[in-house]
């Protein structure tokens, strides 16, 4: 049984220290801790969720751990990604998985030299209608794939302080529509600005990514009063609408409108059994680093598409 441990409990990190606590009843892993630098927080989750809590994740690196999740700034991501890595420890941590191209190759170049799993929390590939309309586009349902458009919009979001919408949000729908045309984008162009935000921190985008024979277009923002999360994919056979809060597909063509049967199952508790069984059998994760990598390259490259106005080569 795999010793797990969670390092950051705010928004994000508290879902992980719950769902590995279902899975800690279940038999599946033991939750040995969790740290975070605001320690009446994390005293207060490990209360919750029977486990221990650290001011200092240093100290819970040194409570056995097998594996652990690492939801922090995604400034602090290297830093602390490495000295796991450094200890042994298999990692998944949280998109995206740097600040930067320099610091993500630095996690993966070590993840490889120690063999250690790295997983990067790109939750939705593990969003169960996703899965679905990957299983249905590889049988050829909707034909050649042309388009992929995403809408990932909603209220301003006061927990985000050190990067800005395309780092946080559309790095989601980018990851994702690369995965759904197998390819890496070849092209980004970019409009984003700040309203609310400070400058700096875009707070609404729209980006266009461009493939070898597809388009894909990320619309994002803070400033929507209700949270939008939704997919159109555009086939030469059909087209198809994902919802991913409803977990909902549903599918047309030219004779026929059909939805998906899908089981509605938390993302994340998918994303954590991956990590968990890779770990145990020697698995690559689904979302490696250099998926990792190759979204955070994108994204990093629509905020300077945005600044100058330019059609940008991906390369890498």
């Amino acid at each position: 049984m795999l010793h797990v441990g969670v390092v950051g409990v705010g928004m994000m990190g508290q879902h992980h220290v719950r769902v590995y606590s279902k899975l800690a009843r279940e038999g599946k892993v033991e939750l040995v801790g969790i740290a975070d630098a605001n320690f009446e927080r994390a005293k207060e989750l490990a209360k919750k969720f029977n486990t221990v809590p650290y001011s200092d994740y240093r100290e819970l690196a040194k409570a056995g751990l097998d594996a652990v999740s690492i939801a922090v700034p995604t400034s602090l991501h290297k830093k602390i990604t490495l000295e796991f890595i450094e200890k042994g420890i298999h990692v998944l941590v949280e998109k995206p998985i740097a600040d930067n191209i320099e610091n993500a190759q630095a996690i993966i170049e070590a993840a490889e030299r120690e063999g250690i799993t790295l997983m990067v929390g790109h939750i939705e590939r593990f969003n169960p209608a996703v899965l679905k309309l990957k299983e249905l586009i590889s049988q050829g349902e909707l034909g050649k794939l042309v388009t992929i458009s995403a809408k990932r919009v909603g209220p301003m979001a006061a927990r985000i302080r050190d990067v800005g919408i395309i780092i946080d949000l559309a790095v989601h729908d980018i990851d994702i529509i690369s995965h759904l045309f197998d390819e890496p984008v070849r092209t980004v162009y970019a409009r984003a600005k700040n309203v609310v935000h400070p400058a700096g921190v875009e707070d609404h985008a729209l980006i266009t990514l461009g493939f070898e024979d597809g388009s894909g277009i990320v619309e994002t923002n803070w400033l929507t009063p209700h949270k939008t999360r939704t997919l159109t994919v555009v086939g030469t056979g059909g087209i198809a609408y994902l919802d991913y809060i409803e977990q909902r597909l549903r599918l047309y063509n030219s004779e026929w409108i059909k939805e998906a049967k899908i089981l509605r199952r938390e993302p994340l508790r998918n994303e954590l059994e991956h990590f968990i069984e890779c770990i145990e059998k020697g698995k690559r994760p689904i979302v490696d680093g250099e998926a990792g990598i190759h979204a955070l390259r994108v994204a990093l490259l629509a905020q300077e598409s945005a600044r100058t106005g330019q059609v940008l080569e991906v390369g890498g």
